[in-house]
Formats: C-alpha cells, structure tokens, sequence
C-alpha cells in the first residue's frame, strides 16, 4: 500500500510540474494554433493584387515584412474603420486545413488585415515600418515594387 501511495504522490508531483511549466514547443503550439495573426508560409500562400499575382522576391519580401509586423489592436464587431476605401492586397492561405482570406490596406501610420476563414471574420490592426513606409501607402493602395 505504501508502495502504491509513493508511486502516486510522484506522478502527481510530476503532472504537475509539466503543467505548472509545460516545454517550449507546447507553448508555441498553443499560441500559435489561437493566434490571430499568424505567420505566413511561401509554399501555401498566394497574394494578389488587382488581379496580378506576387511572385518570386516581391513575394517573399512581403511575406517576412508581414510576419515581423507587431500585432497592434484587434477591431471590434461594431468598431472596424470604414476607411478602408483603397484597393487591398489580396492573401490566400491555409492554416492547418482551413483556407484563410486576408484583406490587407496599408497606410502610413498602421496596417488593417481582415481576416475571413470558415463563414468567421476577424479584422486587426499592426504596426510595421517597413510595410507602412511602401509606396502608396498612405492612402490605402498598394504597389509593391
């Protein structure tokens, strides 16, 4: 019985120390798989804008600026800007097995990024010197070359 008793006091002990304290990667997982921006890969990504696609370096740059953006605020149902009147980047992706949407309007203070996936929308907003210093932005379109 004593045996028993000790066995168990020391899975407990070590459940609840991995709990307490889980290991890098778990976090990581966890955070990613809730996060509202989430980083985007080349392989499974396409952007468009009007019509003609990024490719090659363009493309790439753009995805590492986008994924080093800082998430800045998330937008309410009610509270989301009606500015964005400009024509936006158009990014298709895959997160997992779900195809994700995302609008992004650049201007000179601040980045917006609608996001729609599985009939949800979310709207946000970052922060990115070097995507808020493109051309055109500023004014909500986006030209980049």
């Amino acid at each position: 019985m004593t045996t028993w008793f000790i066995i168990f006091l020391i899975v407990i002990s070590t459940l609840k120390v991995v709990l307490a304290s889980p290991p890098t990667f778990v976090m990581e997982w966890l955070l990613n798989k809730f996060a509202l921006h989430a980083r985007l890969s080349e392989e499974t990504t396409t952007i468009t804008l009007r019509g003609k696609r990024l490719e090659g370096e363009e493309k790439i740059q753009f995805i590492n600026q986008f994924n080093e953006a800082t998430f800045f605020d998330r937008y309410d149902e009610y509270d989301v800007p009606s500015e964005n009147t400009g024509t936006p980047l158009v990014i298709d992706t895959k997160k997992g097995k779900m195809d994700v949407r995302l609008s992004v309007y650049i201007y000179s203070n601040h980045v917006d990024v609608f996001k729609q996936y599985n009939k949800k929308a979310a709207a946000y907003s970052l922060r990115s010197e070097t995507l808020q210093s493109t051309p055109l932005a500023g004014n909500g379109n986006f030209i980049y070359s």
